[in-house]
């Protein structure tokens, strides 16, 4: 992810984004300037820059009859973003209709971020124990999400790669080099796929008894080759 697509995600447009970035960098500009700069015209210029204004992105400098627009520090724009998300997210929290029941069937999902997102949540939600079967980059991305669950005491064992290693979890080393990924939370839920091809990758989430069973008994099977290869090589 880039610089400006990184900044669409805090609501701004990409002439915004473009247009707060040279403001970081220049520190202060009136709106002539900014389109000169940019190559911007002028009237989607001086559109874009009352956007960051309204947005808290930047600040108006009057002086005498020039209009000069400065940038709020990166961080502080950012933190303010994420800030005000998440006080809307508690009135939506409370206003929303109560999820009963959660789907039984079996469930896709599509896209790396939203795998990623679903296996994360996953292991936050988990009560007892997780069971993960992936290589090290994709455990990577999961470690502050294990290591907080290894934080509260639940069970967690890892098949993994050598190149991966997380305090308190049980690790169980073998060669992963493809993009595969098993998860199994308190014997609940499944969630599993590959994350081989970006946005056209696909996991299986469910909560249905049977396949939960299916894959905690080849997990089961994985690590009982990976203890038995252990042996071999220390015999």
């Amino acid at each position: 992810m880039n610089l400006i697509e990184g900044l669409t995600n805090f609501n701004l447009t990409k002439q915004e984004a473009t247009l707060y970035v040279l403001l970081l960098k220049a520190g202060q500009l009136t709106g002539y300037e900014a389109a000169k700069q940019t190559g911007i015209s002028r009237s989607n210029t001086y559109t874009a820059l009352a956007g960051l204004v309204d947005k808290g992105a930047a600040y108006v400098l009057e002086e005498g009859k020039v209009t000069r627009y400065t940038p709020v520090a990166t961080a502080e724009f950012c933190t303010n973003k994420i800030n005000r998300l998440e006080e809307i997210k508690e009135d939506i929290l409370q206003q929303v209709p109560v999820l009963t029941n959660e789907a039984e069937g079996y469930i896709t999902i599509k896209g790396v971020q939203e795998i990623i997102n679903k296996l994360r949540n996953t292991v936050k939600q988990a009560q007892a124990r997780i069971y993960i079967s992936a290589n090290s980059r994709v455990l990577e991305l999961l470690k502050a999400e294990l290591a907080e669950a290894v934080g509260r005491g639940l069970k967690v064992v890892i098949i993994c790669g050598k190149e991966f290693s997380l305090s308190g979890a049980i690790c169980y080393h073998t060669t992963k080099q493809n993009e595969q990924i098993r998860l199994i939370a308190d014997s609940h839920t499944v969630l599993t796929g590959d994350l081989q091809d970006d946005e056209d990758s696909t996991c299986l989430y469910s909560c249905k008894r049977n396949l939960i069973d299916l894959f905690k008994e080849a997990l089961k099977n994985e690590i009982a080759l990976i203890q038995l290869q252990k042996g071999d090589i220390n015999g």
